[in-house]
């Protein structure tokens, strides 16, 4: 571990639990239902509402193989050839054995999915799949759904949440084992400011990291928190200069920033065309999917277009859907291109790449267990291997349904949880001893740092990325660390708060971000190198792995081929990569002494 944490007060209150489940999308709602249904004491962490994270934002829908004539290995030869090498094919297939039925799960809790004149679940298609297989909801809000039916299911159970809630670090013994989460509560409440939830086994589910560049699809909660608190942790990351830019994102003008509305590849799906001001189709003959190839393929044919014409966008057309198809089929799209001044029935979407997904993030293995022992990571934060370099629409939904699911299964089936003697812990508990003056502690950023980050990342680590203007990033961005590090104590810019914190967080992770592109001198899948063109699979079929060091130092090793290697707890007293050593589960769960004292 590398005793690294965020500057902030020590925490005021506590509680006890045998889960923290951070986030409450799809991942966090699946994992959290699944342990209090075992018996376990859960508690959800969230950072805005409970029905306010990424999840609600999914358009397109879920991706497996439901379909007549579909089977799981037609679906995992097309996750496979969009990850362009680099998917763990192990992780794949459970994805895609496990997903149907996880899926049906997911309907017994209360989904909605739309349905054929015969009541079938209907399916499209979307970029990378060779057969209709996506099921969605509400024409073009299959996220809002999901989230609608998970969190109807933790009302219903009645499980313990915090909404509004910031997580900070993560709390472990002296042995590096994990006991829980420190975390601020914002605005008034049972609980506020800096808390924490002490337990033997948490769950990141944050989601993503969209906000390190200036224009992206994810929500403004999307700060990498999950990532920089694993990293400071001491657990490692893989896979992350794969970000995954959406290539059909509404262009807004040049110089707008923050959450973009996202046009679903499920319209392509449904026979849309990408053209260029002429009305030229510009997808055919580069891919024999034309518009439907996988992202990184359209989204580089884009930006190829762009710059030969010297345009800030290309279109979408549409048009002969005519207005009875949109207005049942893409609703929200419709109604979002239309507040934008824009009628997709009667004239094409002007449209741009924007960050989307990060195909990498804390590294797991296929119980969802990071090289920390008791934390385990899902979803988005996540790198199970199934992506690869790049993510196959809609496997989103689908990865964190199923590795959800795998993980409540680990910490339930555990040795330690295998009798349940007496009530699952819930109260109040012992405040965590932490030294707010560790020297150890991370200078916080100013909030203004925030847009800064994001236009240092968005010039030099964007779509089209160069040796140089990866150096200048990294330069730019030490340079911005070395600011916080000088700051005058108590300051009106050092005081800690959300906003701060978040600025760190995503100052963390883009420097991570900006090591790994530096060190992968190829382009494979959504990592764009213009100075190494050509993908390599001679010196580069290969993952990189990034830990940062108690001086705040990210150092990046390649693994030996495109194998995910084995994840392993790491030794909590190594200053740098340490020994590895065998990975264990939480211990005492379901057998903890229910001694604990009700909250009052």
């Amino acid at each position: 571990m590398t005793g690294i944490r965020l500057t902030a007060p020590a925490p005021g209150w506590a509680i006890e639990a045998d889960v923290v489940v951070v986030g409450s999308g799809v991942a966090g709602l699946t994992t959290a239902l699944r342990c209090a249904a075992a018996g376990l004491a859960t508690v959800v962490v969230t950072k805005a509402r409970l029905d306010d994270g990424s999840t609600r934002w999914a358009q397109g829908g879920i991706a497996a193989a439901l379909g007549e004539g579909d089977t799981p290995q037609q679906h995992l030869e097309d996750t496979l050839v969009a990850g362009a090498g680099l998917c763990d094919e192990t992780a794949v297939r459970a994805l895609v054995t496990e997903g149907p039925d996880a899926v049906r799960r997911l309907i017994e809790t209360g989904a909605h999915f739309d349905t054929t004149d015969t009541g079938a679940i209907a399916l499209t298609r979307e970029g990378g799949h060779h057969r209709r297989r996506i099921a969605h909801a509400g024409g073009d809000a299959t996220g809002a759904e999901i989230s609608r039916a998970l969190v109807g299911a933790v009302r219903s159970a009645a499980l313990r949440t915090i909404e509004n809630a910031l997580v900070l670090d993560l709390l472990t013994d002296a042995e590096g084992r994990t006991e829980g989460v420190t975390l601020h509560v914002m605005g008034e409440g049972q609980h506020d400011g800096v808390g924490a939830v002490r337990a033997p086994a948490v769950v990141l589910a944050t989601g993503g990291m969209g906000q390190v560049f200036s224009a992206t699809t994810n929500p403004p909660v999307s700060t990498g928190d999950g990532v920089a608190l694993a990293l400071r942790a001491g657990a490692e990351v893989s896979d992350l200069e794969f970000v995954q830019f959406h290539p059909t994102v509404l262009f807004l003008g040049a110089d707008s920033e923050g959450q973009q509305p996202l046009v679903s590849e499920a319209v392509r799906g449904e026979g849309a065309h990408l053209v260029d001001a002429s009305g030229t189709r510009f997808m055919l003959g580069t891919h024999e999917l034309a518009e439907l190839a996988p992202r990184d393929i359209v989204a580089k044919a884009i930006t190829r277009q762009m710059h030969l014409q010297g345009t800030e966008h290309m279109y979408l057309d549409a048009r002969h859907f005519g207005a009875e198809m949109w207005e049942q089929r893409f609703p929200t799209i419709l109604a979002a291109c239309r507040a934008h001044g824009i009628d997709p029935v009667t004239e094409p979407i002007p449209v741009a790449p924007a960050a989307h997904y990060a195909s990498g993030g804390v590294r797991t293995d296929l119980s969802g267990r990071t090289t920390v022992p008791g934390l385990y990571a899902c979803g988005e934060v996540a790198c199970t291997g199934v992506h690869g370099a790049n993510r196959l629409a809609s496997n989103s939904l689908l990865e964190g349904l199923v590795f959800a699911e795998r993980i409540a299964a680990d910490i339930t089936g555990a040795p330690a949880a295998a009798a349940s003697e007496g009530a699952p812990r819930a109260g109040s508990g012992r405040i965590p001893e932490v030294d707010a003056a560790d020297s150890r502690t991370v200078p916080l950023l100013t909030a203004e740092s925030r847009t800064t980050i994001q236009r240092i990342m968005t010039r030099g680590a964007g779509v089209i990325r160069s040796g140089a203007s990866l150096a200048t990033a990294a330069q730019e961005l030490e340079a911005l660390r070395l600011s916080a590090a000088t700051e005058e104590v108590g300051s009106k810019d050092a005081v800690p708060g959300v906003e701060a914190w978040e600025a760190t967080n995503l100052l963390l992770v883009s420097r991570v971000l900006v090591a790994a592109a530096r060190e992968r001198e190829e382009t494979r899948g959504c990592h764009w190198r213009e100075d190494f063109p050509d993908r390599d699979d001679s010196g580069w079929l290969r993952h990189l792995v990034v830990r940062v060091t108690p001086d705040r130092q990210p150092v990046v090793r390649t693994t030996d081929g495109a194998v995910f290697p084995p994840v392993r707890a790491l030794d909590p007293r190594a200053a740098g990569p340490g020994d590895p050593a065998d990975t264990a589960p939480p211990t005492s769960l379901r057998n903890q002494p229910a001694d604990a004292p009700e909250e009052p």
